[in-house]
């Protein structure tokens, strides 16, 4: 099954009103990386949770730029309503490149940095990661390979981002 047709099948099989309500709500939540910021500035002003909360915005930065500046210009993949032009968007149509998926990136960069620095909002925030991600593809503006792009770019980037906050840690910097 081509990718086109994972996201038609998702149309025909699964497209419904609520669902045609919920996921723009739910890919808005990961739009500009508001949460995902807020939630490391909140978690960066409490001691007992501040490794957190830095681990957190490292990786959502190295994820912006690694996702955002770097891989979507070199790929420059286009879009699945831009082929598939008979799609009716829920969403205003984005303007950057496909591949990798930045929401998805961003959701789950933060979920894994969490997870990393053992907080437990780890937990809800990987649910709404996977949720966002299908979002994407329900709202036609992603293909399913943008998606996993999306997860491994933001597992590297939470991985990076604890490497350096441990680091950081152990020298006493923070």
């Amino acid at each position: 099954m081509s990718e086109i047709q994972i996201l038609n099948f998702i149309q025909e099989h699964i497209r419904c009103g609520f669902l045609d309500a919920a996921m723009p709500v739910i890919t808005h939540l990961g739009s500009k990386g508001i949460l995902w910021i807020v939630t490391g500035l909140i978690l960066a002003f409490f001691p007992k949770t501040r490794r957190a909360g830095l681990t957190l915005l490292a990786a959502v930065a190295i994820n912006g730029i690694v996702c955002n500046l770097a891989l979507k210009p070199i790929v420059a993949r286009t879009r699945p309503f831009a082929i598939s032009t008979d799609i009716k968007l829920l969403i205003k149509a984005p303007g950057d490149y496909s591949f990798p998926s930045g929401h998805t990136s961003a959701a789950f960069s933060a979920a894994f940095a969490l997870l990393a620095a053992k907080n437990r909002l780890w937990i809800p925030y990987i649910v709404l990661a996977v949720l966002i991600a299908f979002s994407r593809m329900y709202l036609y503006v992603h293909f399913p390979t943008d998606i996993l792009g999306g997860i491994a770019v933001g597992a590297l980037s939470a991985v990076l981002s604890a490497v350096i906050m441990k680091q950081l840690y152990q020298r006493n910097r923070l």
